[in-house]
């Protein structure tokens, strides 16, 4: 009874499709055959009113700016990033510029090398916008004589030293735990230089501005002592890198797109006409996004800078469908004008929904936890939106006023001889594709269960970057590139001199010392115990926290007025004595291990240490480690919501609750294909890769619009039965679908060649989607279509 009941309901909502045209059938005709004439007609006016559009769409260009710094990725709200900020305010920000300096020979402790890093260290303080230098030549030594500590630079006058002194230096600096694998490697071959950098952030040149005179410093320093090597990295070097790889990115990859569209394209149309209007409409596309996005104070970023590519991309596809309609109508002998407007009345409905759904698709990228893929999607969006206007108007203009010439053909009556052979083995053969395509569907899904939310930052860049080699020499050599970050409060002001809070303290940080992957853990309990060392005569057994708090009050008191401007402990400890900072020094670990990793350390926290301690680890890399976890998880709600309103449109458009459900198949089933083929293949996705099924849902739509569009016309206006509406639909839109999906593939694909991964597994995976989908509306969708029609008659 419920069963005939819910047949009944559709029934209803979708008519049989040989019954006679309907009212908005017959509107929407005669809305097309007018819209069409009207094109031709106006010709001259719609051409002069778009350039108006376009030249001032473009102009806001003008006011587009750059973003290097990477915190762009994470919003306002994200709490990792609230908890960073705390932490900064509370001590400093660490931001910084690192030196490597490598001698040839493999030995730090020579005068030449010493006298080098004395010279740069200096010179780093000269550095825009440097609040702090650490070397080992400026390290703050500090022994006992008789009653009076003396603290001064472990380094002096470098050239000068004697061998004595030198072997005297090599042991204090290789034994010292807060210098070795931070500022100098362990066997004493490799050495830093940091350089703190507080950015004031009142322009977007700051990162650069630094970044540069830092180059200079290097190459200077390379000159003047050939016998060493200088390796530059450090968080503003890595943020430089993002701007960098996005602008290198819009230098080759805009213009290798741009030839690439125009020789497919030019194959594709055999008209040297069509191709020049297809290329007036997407570089139109493309500006009036880009201009648009400016006027909106949308500023550009290593992730939205792709966004020109993309437009190029879809934009193609529009114009592709309308021109190839027009030239099929025009082989069929009619003339120019008549085939503009039939193709106009065929393709405008389909055009306007395909580019609704894939603006949707991109906009739903503004619920994503990175503001950059926000941006990313804006633009995209209103360069597709203006792609569909140029398409109806400007390019139905342009082709009516320029000369085309087109033979007509009698042999054929289809432009894609090969997709009636498609066309056939598809209907022939239906059982046998349906089920081996389902089969092939449910395997590749099957991949996504072996997909692990996993990524490496430095690894974004590719290894022709020099931040890469540099920071990968680093982490080779000298200490790691990752850190976790801890504010560890002791509950009361003065706290942190109570020897209990220090002993917390000290097991907090030996704990942390015995993780795999870690090489140092830079707390306040060191310089502690060297203190209480040397207060007691430089006696080693007394190297260990001491065991009154007015003692370790005095010490640190005395320690702190011993310090110079600029290396005092305002990097560790808070203004009332409160908490300390603990910085944690990962070196190869991926987003991933950095969350294990905090997890456990909160666990210990939790067991082992008072309550009022218990705190979560912070710093960028642990934010970036969080972030395309929470980035999959704001994507998954809004993905849902588009294909909701997706479906939503295309029950409506077909007129049929039926197709639209049935259109949710080959929509879907690409992406999740994609992913269970990336699983299996790769296994890890990150950031880049978290934003997929959004940016693909509205594009893999396109194809299957166009397929369903056509089928239903044959259905409602021809009269045909499934199966000839099936080949109809491979004639008339076949040959459209294949060049789209390859102008698309082939976009994406050259992305794949960006040096900066988060752009490159982004080109790839939409490509792959891409290509599956034409698969599944070619394979799957014609077979379901037909099993559902036999299911209803």
């Amino acid at each position: 009874m419920m069963n005939e009941c819910i047949r009944s309901f559709i029934e209803r909502l979708s008519p049989d499709y040989t019954t006679v045209i309907s009212k908005g059938d017959r509107s929407m005709k005669r809305f097309e055959e007018s819209f069409g004439e009207w094109m031709v007609k106006r010709r001259w006016w719609i051409i002069v009113a778009t350039a108006v559009v376009v030249v001032t769409a473009a102009s806001g260009a003008q006011f587009l700016t750059f973003n290097r710094d990477n915190r762009v990725f994470f919003s306002k709200e994200n709490p990792q990033l609230l908890a960073l900020e705390a932490l900064e305010n509370t001590y400093t920000k660490n931001q910084n510029v690192l030196f490597a300096i490598a001698p040839k020979k493999g030995n730090v402790f020579t005068r030449e090398t010493l006298a080098a890093v004395e010279e740069l260290t200096e010179a780093s303080w000269k550095m825009p916008y440097s609040s702090r230098v650490d070397s080992i030549t400026n390290f703050q030594h500090t022994r006992a004589e008789e009653d009076e500590l003396i603290v001064k630079n472990l380094i002096q006058n470098a050239e000068s030293l004697s061998d004595a002194d030198l072997e005297r230096i090599k042991k204090i600096a290789l034994s010292d735990p807060l210098l070795t694998n931070r500022l100098i490697s362990p066997s004493g071959h490799v050495t830093g230089v940091n350089v703190n950098i507080l950015l004031p952030g009142e322009s977007v040149d700051e990162v650069t501005e630094v970044t540069a005179f830092a180059r200079e410093m290097a190459d200077d320093l390379r000159q003047k002592y050939p016998g060493i090597d200088i390796y530059l990295t450090g968080g503003i070097i890595i943020d430089n890198g993002f701007g960098e790889a996005s602008q290198d990115d819009m230098s080759t990859l805009v213009p290798a797109m741009f030839f690439m569209l125009l020789i497919i394209t030019g194959l594709a149309l055999r008209s040297f006409t069509g191709t020049f209007a297809t290329l007036i409409i997407i570089v139109s596309s493309m500006f009036t996004g880009l201009g648009l996005a400016g006027w909106l104070g949308i500023s550009l970023n290593v992730a939205s800078a792709i966004a020109p590519t993309i437009i190029l991309t879809l934009a193609v596809a529009d114009s592709i469908h309308i021109l190839t309609t027009m030239f099929h109508q025009m082989h069929l002998g009619k003339a120019k004008r008549e085939a503009i407007a039939e193709s106009i009345r065929i393709n405008l409905w389909p055009v306007f929904l395909t580019s609704a759904t894939t603006a949707i698709g991109f906009l739903t990228m503004n619920f994503s936890d990175a503001p950059p893929f926000r941006d990313l999607g804006n633009i995209v969006a209103m360069g597709v939106i203006a792609a569909f206007v140029y398409s109806v108007l400007l390019l139905p203009a342009l082709m009516a006023l320029l000369p085309v010439r087109v033979k007509p053909k009698a042999e054929c009556d289809c432009d894609c001889c090969s997709c009636n052979s498609l066309a056939a083995f598809v209907i022939n053969r239906r059982k046998l594709v349906f089920w081996a395509t389902l089969v092939v569907i449910v395997v590749l899904t099957a991949g996504t269960l072996r997909i692990e939310l996993n990524d490496n930052v430095i690894k974004y860049f590719s290894e022709r970057y020099d931040i890469r080699k540099s920071t990968d020499f680093m982490e080779e050599n000298l200490t790691g590139s990752d850190v976790i970050e801890y504010s560890l409060e002791s509950g009361e002001t003065g706290g942190i001199n109570n020897p209990e809070y220090l002993a917390k303290v000290e097991e907090f940080a030996n704990w942390y010392r015995k993780q795999p992957k870690v090489v140092h853990v830079n707390a306040i309990t060191d310089t502690m115990k060297r203190l209480n060392k040397n207060m007691h005569g430089d006696d080693k057994s007394y190297y260990r926290i001491p065991e009154r708090r007015d003692l370790a009050a005095q010490y640190l008191l005395l320690y702190e007025m011993s310090l110079p401007f600029g290396l005092d402990l305002n990097n560790q400890i808070n203004v009332d004595k409160s908490a300390t900072r603990m910085i944690v020094t990962l070196k190869g670990t991926t987003t991933r291990e950095q969350r294990e990793m905090d997890e456990k350390a909160r666990e210990w926290l939790k067991a082992d240490a008072p309550e009022r301690m218990f705190t979560y680890g912070s710093g960028l890399p642990i934010i970036f480690a969080h972030i395309s976890e929470r980035n999959i998880n704001s994507m998954l709600g809004a993905s849902f919501g588009a294909l909701v309103l997706i479906s939503g449109i295309l029950i409506f458009a077909l007129r049929s609750f039926r197709l639209g459900l049935v259109s949710l198949i080959p929509n879907l089933a690409p992406a999740f294909m994609a992913f269970g083929l990336w699983g299996m293949i790769v296994g890890r996705v990150g950031l880049g890769l978290s934003v997929i099924v959004s940016l693909t849902l509205g594009i893999v739509v396109d194809d299957t619009v166009h397929f369903l569009s056509t089928y239903l016309r044959a259905r409602r206006e021809h009269d045909m039965d499934p199966s000839d509406a099936i080949r109809d639909s491979f004639n008339t839109v076949g040959n459209a679908m294949w060049v789209t999906t390859v102008v698309l593939v082939a976009g994406f694909l050259v992305l794949s060649f960006s040096g900066f991964k988060l752009n490159s597994d982004m080109g790839l995976m939409t490509a792959i989607t891409i290509t599956l989908a034409l698969a599944l509306d070619f394979l799957f969708l014609p077979t379901l279509l037909m099993k559902v029609e036999e299911k209803n008659r």
